[in-house]
């Protein structure tokens, strides 16, 4: 639409902190502890240089590509991300959005909408899943997921609940009923758009999770869902395989979280068909290294055995090319489709995927490429010693 249209995920953020209440945009750009991985996430791609060509460049290139089983036109795919309640129509909108760009949709367990509404919008839909409940409370979540139509199962394991920030965690409240939203009209007010947009939609922001259960019960809010996360035991490599035979080992599955080589190793040996390299978007442990710092070494311990997803710091197209360079299928993104959706909707996460589809482009003809297929190492200038490694195999 005219005047809505932003021309970087810079500016998309920009309009996002401008139009939310401060408490519902803290939520989106929170890391934990000191923010030491969330700055690395992003600060890590401007350590990466490139080694453009300037003739004999290929007047046509081609981005697609396949994950998940899934065609897809770009490399660049939806990341699940918890309650998007920053507009009315919440993980709807981005799957739309997804889907008129002609990519895949992730959507998470603890989402604002459910797996049903979303495969509709989307039929290149990945449900993820967190290790919430009892065995029994897993299969059927993932059976409910695979009968609305998803395609794959990405399941997270990255997450230590270390959550204290040094400049204070959002405020996010259990539910929203009226008590609640008389409580929060102060904000409300001085970001009056955001209120009005859900006024007109005749919504309030939905705090609940409808993926969580599994037998047509009420669904729990966000923190009651967090509450039964914290108190299911952890599981173990036998538990992530146990999964990975009752999704059924003709569909693709995805084991996110990976830091590490030798638990990507052990992902493939529980099955994975698909890895995500991924640290929470810098919500996990803090001073853990950036995504892109530890890619080289997980492609090169699994790559050949399983596709390789990265997320973390994706903030423009150059990011994506850095990205493949090194040896990822394709990469996911989370905080900048997010702005995109609390700035314009889903026309505002339809064109943050155009800006950052337009930035692969424009990095495959500057290095001299037909298709992201040849992105290598070589297109790029890597300073010694930035990539980490972490393994015990």
């Amino acid at each position: 639409m005219a005047g809505q249209w932003f021309e970087s995920v810079a500016e998309a953020q920009r309009r996002a902190r401008k139009r939310l209440p401060k408490s519902v945009y803290g939520a989106l750009v929170a890391g934990s502890e000191a923010g030491v991985t969330l700055d690395d996430n992003t600060g890590a791609f401007r350590e990466l240089g490139f080694a453009p060509h300037v003739a004999d460049l290929p007047a046509e290139r081609s981005l697609a590509t396949t994950i998940m089983g899934q065609e897809i036109s770009m490399p660049i795919m939806i990341s699940p991300t918890g309650v998007q309640a920053v507009n009315p129509e919440g993980e709807v909108a981005v799957a739309r959005a997804a889907a008129s760009r002609g990519t895949a949709m992730g959507l998470s367990s603890f989402a604002s909408r459910s797996i049903e509404d979303v495969c509709a919008v989307n039929d290149k839909t990945f449900f993820q899943m967190y290790w919430v409940g009892d065995r029994d409370t897993l299969a059927a979540r993932a059976e409910r997921a695979k009968r609305a139509g998803a395609k794959g199962l990405i399941v997270t394991l990255d997450w230590s609940f270390s959550h204290g920030r040094d400049w204070g965690s959002p405020s996010i409240p259990e539910k929203m009923d009226w008590k609640t939203i008389l409580k929060y009209i102060p904000e409300g007010v001085s970001r009056p758009k955001w209120g009005i947009e859900f006024l007109r939609s005749g919504k309030i922001p939905d705090l609940t999770v409808p993926n969580i259960p599994v037998d047509g019960s009420v669904p729990p809010t966000f923190f009651g869902a967090y509450g039964q996360w914290m108190f299911t035991p952890p599981p173990t490599w036998a538990d992530v395989a146990w999964l990975r035979e009752q999704w059924g080992t003709d569909s693709p599955f995805c084991v996110k979280g990976i830091t590490r080589a030798d638990d990507a190793k052990r992902a493939v040996d529980a099955g994975a068909t698909a890895i995500q390299v991924s640290n929470h978007g810098g919500n996990n442990l803090d001073s853990t290294p950036a995504p892109i710092r530890v890619l080289p070494g997980i492609v090169e311990a699994v790559g050949r055995d399983v596709e390789v997803i990265m997320d973390g710091g994706i903030r423009r197209g150059s990011d994506v090319v850095k990205a493949l360079a090194l040896g990822a299928n394709a990469v996911a993104v989370g905080r900048a489709y997010l702005w995109g959706l609390a700035a314009a909707g889903e026309v505002g996460v339809g064109n943050v995927l155009d800006i950052l589809r337009g930035g692969l482009d424009s990095g495959l003809l500057g290095l001299g490429k037909k298709s992201v297929q040849e992105l290598a190492p070589e297109d790029l200038l890597i300073p010694p010693n930035f990539a980490r490694t972490a393994t015990n195999s």
